[in-house]
């Protein structure tokens, strides 16, 4: 049986983890419900926002435009939204898991990460993908002009055929408890992606029409449809991670509790094996003396 001094170092060391997991539990409870009311404010925007923009896009025929047109580049680009700290349960690891256990990402030469989050870019640099840009920095408060310069440099890189498809993985932010590790696609986007996630009728079939010059639309209407999309995703996993690690902290506190449970009962029982142990020794040389 370990020492009764062990076993109080060990239950002392327990209890200020406990007391630091209680403090992060406190803090994210916080930042989540600041973070919850901002991603619930703005979800159906940004959900709308993407379903109308893609099925324009998907009915705007041969426009050609560096923004829509297929390019010969077999290469990927994918933007990873993560956070920079851990101790968040598996919030990191299952964003890191869409591109690493997915198929389409398997040939690692021809995927190129954009990451928004420390966490994400360490990972996928050790599994040996190429981080093209590194943007940590703004993931912990999210605003709208970040989302654009990151839209600005991946759009330009897409235009210049550095690459030929735009993904976006992040975490969507269903409620406090659930949080869905989600892979969607950006660009380029074809009637046939469009059939398939709606149940289209004949009418939506049509082509899209511009009043206005369809090129100098498309300029306007793409940047704004990325930004958007981005924005949304840095929102939503913001309000995600701070579950996320509100929950961890909270399994990590009952954990404790229950160690510290163990441990002092493990004291009590060596306490008591000493005190007997004790008695024992006084009364044989009480005996050996009388």
């Amino acid at each position: 049986m370990a020492s009764m001094r062990s076993i109080k170092r060990r239950k002392e060391s327990v209890q200020s983890t406990q007391q630091i997991t209680k403090a992060m539990k406190l803090v994210s409870t916080v930042k989540l419900q600041r973070a919850k009311t901002r991603a619930e404010q703005s979800k159906a925007y940004f959900e709308c926002m993407y379903a109308t923009v893609k099925s324009m896009l998907a009915k705007s025929g041969t426009i050609n435009h560096p923004y829509l047109k297929a390019s010969e580049s077999t290469k990927k680009a994918v933007i990873v939204i993560t956070s920079n700290r851990g101790l968040a349960g598996g919030y990191n690891s299952n964003v890191i898991k869409l591109i690493t256990r997915n198929e389409m990402f398997a040939d690692k030469e021809d995927v190129v990460v954009y990451a928004i989050g420390k966490k994400g870019k360490d990972g996928l640099a050790r599994a040996g993908y190429k981080i093209a840009a590194d943007y940590s920095d703004v993931v912990e408060e999210p605003i709208y002009i970040d989302a654009m310069q990151i839209c600005k440099e991946v759009l330009a890189a897409f235009a210049a055929g550095e690459f030929g498809e735009i993904y976006l993985a992040y975490t969507a932010f269903k409620n406090t408890v659930v949080h869905v590790p989600t892979l969607m696609k950006l660009l380029p986007v074809s009637a046939e992606d469009d059939e398939q996630e709606s149940e289209s009728s004949v009418d939506d079939k049509t082509l899209m029409n511009f009043e206005l010059d369809e090129t100098e639309a498309i300029e306007l209407i793409i940047p704004k449809y990325l930004t958007s999309l981005i924005f949304g995703a840095m929102v939503e996993a913001v309000a995600s991670e701070n579950g996320a690690r509100m929950q961890a902290m909270d399994s990590a506190t009952s954990n404790a509790e229950e160690m510290i449970s163990s441990l002092s009962l493990q004291y009590n029982r060596a306490r008591q094996g000493n005190i007997t142990q004790e008695l024992t020794e006084i009364i044989a040389g009480a005996e050996a003396i009388s």
